[in-house]
This record gives structure tokens, C-alpha cells and sequence, in this order.
């Protein structure tokens, strides 16, 4: 039988041109996207796949309404998250986080320009929303050494030719985040420098329906890691020869294969190590009857965060009382706050109502109780009652925002943490739990 190669090169010889998700049915596309296997695990699960060009199209235009109704003359990004939600493409997303070359300029009308590295500007030419790839936006160090003012000159002159022919010369211009040097060029040329990070969190904030059915994709392809690393641990741990970080690289494996891209932190400890919590992954051997607690902080599929943390008891013998006591509490403390979402609720509402912790676990709580969620953690920020800062988050939950709620009980000199948080939809009538990984049954005293 003979086998062609317009066969071979597609990702899933059943199907057509394109994918269920919008996007080129070929092996050889630039666009980055989920695996077969993710595919497979999608489809088994009834998921249903978003339509990326209407996802797109949805995030482009959200850009440009905020750009127009705050009166701007255009959105300047370098944050390669914010890149990727304008432009749907990526590169060498971490390098660029503390290399910024990249930058990209949506304009009052929607004209958008993407600055990219000078031998990859192809690799947003897959999304016909992106007008134009240009090369001169590296204004660090590095790339430039002394150098620096005269490129930056440069770059602000193409914003500022742009911004005349796209936006009537509107020299209100909303940056997120920039070099020094950039900045003064762009002020040489007048520009009045607006705070391009309040318009690009909030635009994100609200998810449309693609969004969410991506995000649930991403979810599920994260749980589905999350139970490799499981199961690996259920099996390593009690031959005495499996660390944390063995365990950990377990995650970072199946994200990979599933299509995802990286994971923000390393947060996995064991036993005592749980307490204070933060203490990163590293080479300790995990002993058997001991606690592993972890968050993801995972991009996954499609580019979406998936944070969620959980706690597990590995070994033959029970859990002390004390920590069964804790992870209830722990439960309790999410189901409590998670009931309180709503759409219409006010921020500071949550904060005040919040499900009060027992004293001995105050000191060690953590740093807030619930956060945004999307192409990472992002806004808003629902503090506990004790570091609320009036005015900070002055706003009401909408439909379509995601939200991760956060459990961190920590017994203050404790030689144990229980860490919990499941992600959530804010939803017309209430909220969804996108989370379904269980709780450790013998944490929960079953």
C-alpha cells in the first residue's frame, strides 16, 4: 500500500485542511498548538475544541475597543504574554521575558505591527490579523551595548509614523513594559506615556467563549499530567530513591506532550520542606509517609494557565490528626470563598467575607485569596481582609472572568503545609468550577 505525503504531513490524516480548532491540519505548521495526544484525550473526554480565528479576532478587537475608549492613540506591548494574546504567536516566550525583543503596536483603527527577531519575523504570519512583521525592537544591553539611544530613535520613530497614519497622530500612547531608553525616545517624540498594563489586564480579564472552551482543554490536559505525577510518586516514593524534583519533571514531561509550553515556577516540596511554603523543588529524597504538596503555575495547551495546587499523603501508614485536621480546613476555606462568586460581586466584598482561618494558621496564610487567571496569573487580586488596600481592586466580578481560589494552611513552627486552589469561571448566574482533581482521600480523614 502506498503511503503519500499529503497524508504524512498532516497531524491527523482523518480530517481535511484544517483541525477542529480552526487551525492548518498540517505537520509542518509555525503555529505551535496541542499534540495528537491531546487531541485524543480531548475527544475522549467530549470536549469541545474553540474556534482560534474567532478567538482571535475576539482578542484583537477587545484591544482595540480598549485603546478607543480610553482615547488612546494605539497599545505599545513588549510583555510576550500580551504579545501573545494580540498576535496569537510566540517566541522563545522566557528568553524574551528578560531580553525583551519583541514589541507590538495595536493602533486606534487596529492596524497592528509585531516587532519580532530579525530572522523570525515569519513566525506570525500565519494570523492574517497581524498587519505588518518588522525587525529594531531589542532595546537592552545585551543586544545593543552602547548603542542603544540611536535604535531606540529609530523604534520611536516607526511608533510615531504609525500612530499618524493609523490614529490621527493621537499621541496618547499606552505602553505595558519598557526599556529606559525606549521610553525617553518615545517621550522625545512626544508621546504622553500611558499605563499600558491597566488596559491589557483588564482586556484579558473578561474570556469569550472560545477562551473558555480552550481553557477547558488546557485543564484537562493539566490534570491529566498531574495524575502522571501522581501515580508516579504513588510508585517511586516508597523505594526510597525519588526526589522532588523527579517527581516534578514528571509534570513538566506530560505538558510538553500535550502540546503545553512551560511552567512559571517550581513549586513542588515534600515533608518538612512544605513548611514555610515556597521552598522550591530540589534534589531531597522523598521518604515515605510524608506529604507532597505542589502548584502547577502551568502554560498549557492553547497557551492558557492552568494554576491550581493540591496535597497528597504517600505512604502505607495514616496522616496524623493534625494534618487531616488542616487539609479539611483547607477545603473548607476554598468551598466557602467559592461560594461567595458571583457575578456583580464587588472585590472588596469578597475580602471582608471571607472564611476566617483558625489563629494558629494566620501568620503562614497565603498571600491572597483568589486571582485571575488566563495566559498566566493575572488581574484582579482579592487580598485577605488584613492586606486590603482600600481602592486597589475597586471593581465587580463579570461574567467570563476566571478566577484561581487559594488555600495555604501552614501551622506557624509546623513541620507540615496543606496546599489547595482550584480554578473558576465567573459565570452568568454564579460561577463553574473548572477544576476537577480530586482531593487525597486520606487527607480528608477517609
Amino acid at each position: 500500500m502506498n503511503t503519500h505525503y499529503r497524508d504524512t504531513r498532516k497531524i491527523d490524516p482523518t480530517r481535511g485542511a484544517t483541525l477542529g480548532d480552526g487551525t492548518p491540519n498540517d505537520q509542518d505548521r509555525v503555529e505551535i498548538g496541542p499534540t495528537q495526544l491531546a487531541f485524543n484525550e480531548w475527544a475522549a473526554a467530549g470536549l469541545t475544541l474553540p474556534n482560534l480565528p474567532a478567538m482571535r479576532a475576539w482578542r484583537h478587537q477587545r484591544l482595540i475597543d480598549a485603546v478607543n475608549t480610553r482615547g488612546y492613540g494605539g497599545i505599545l506591548m513588549f510583555d510576550p504574554l500580551n504579545i501573545r494574546y494580540a498576535t496569537d504567536s510566540t517566541n522563545m516566550q522566557l528568553w524574551n521575558t528578560h531580553n525583551p525583543f519583541r514589541a507590538c503596536l495595536v493602533c486606534a483603527d487596529g492596524y497592528m505591527v509585531i516587532w519580532d527577531y530579525k530572522n523570525a519575523m515569519f513566525l506570525s504570519k500565519f494570523n492574517p490579523l497581524v498587519s505588518e512583521q518588522r525587525k529594531g525592537a531589542d532595546l537592552f544591553y545585551f543586544g545593543r551595548g552602547d548603542k542603544i539611544d540611536p535604535a531606540a530613535d529609530n523604534f520611536a520613530t516607526e511608533v510615531a509614523d504609525l500612530i499618524r497614519e493609523h490614529s490621527g497622530g493621537n499621541t496618547r500612547l499606552a505602553v505595558d513594559k519598557i526599556m529606559l531608553h525606549g521610553l525617553r525616545a518615545l517621550e522625545a517624540q512626544g508621546f504622553k506615556v500611558e499605563d499600558g498594563e491597566e488596559l491589557t489586564e483588564k482586556a484579558r480579564s473578561i474570556k469569550c467563549a472560545d477562551e473558555i472552551l480552550a481553557m477547558r482543554c488546557a485543564s484537562h490536559s493539566c490534570e491529566a499530567a498531574c495524575y502522571a505525577m501522581e501515580d508516579a510518586a504513588r510508585a517511586g516514593v516508597p523505594k526510597g530513591n525519588m526526589s522532588e524534583d523527579d517527581i516534578w519533571a514528571v509534570l513538566h514531561a506530560e505538558n510538553i506532550r500535550r502540546g503545553g509550553e512551560w511552567i512559571e515556577t517550581r513549586l513542588l516540596s515534600s515533608g518538612p520542606r512544605t513548611n514555610p511554603w515556597f521552598q522550591e523543588s530540589g534534589g531531597r529524597i522523598v521518604q515515605n509517609n510524608e506529604i507532597v504538596a505542589f502548584d502547577t503555575d502551568l502554560v498549557g495547551a492553547y497557551g492558557f494557565c492552568i494554576d491550581i495546587s493540591r496535597t497528597w499523603w504517600i505512604g502505607d501508614e495514616k496522616p496524623r490528626a493534625d494534618m487531616i485536621e488542616a487539609m479539611q480546613i483547607g477545603v473548607e476555606h476554598i468551598q466557602y470563598n467559592m461560594d461567595m462568586l458571583k457575578a456583580g460581586v464587588s472585590i472588596e466584598e469578597l475580602s471582608r467575607n471571607t472564611h476566617v482561618l483558625p489563629e494558629k494558621y494566620q501568620k503562614q496564610k497565603y498571600g491572597c485569596l483568589m486571582h485571575g487567571v488566563g495566559l498566566c496569573d493575572e488581574w484582579p487580586l482579592v487580598a485577605y481582609p488584613d492586606r486590603m488596600v482600600p481602592g486597589s481592586f475597586d471593581y465587580v466580578l463579570k461574567p467570563g472572568m476566571t478566577l484561581c481560589v487559594e488555600a495555604l494552611i501552614s501551622p506557624e513552627g509546623g513541620d507540615f503545609s496543606i496546599k489547595l486552589e482550584d480554578q473558576v469561571l465567573i459565570t452568568e448566574d454564579g460561577y463553574e468550577n473548572l477544576t476537577k482533581y480530586p482531593h487525597d482521600p486520606a487527607l480528608m480523614g477517609r
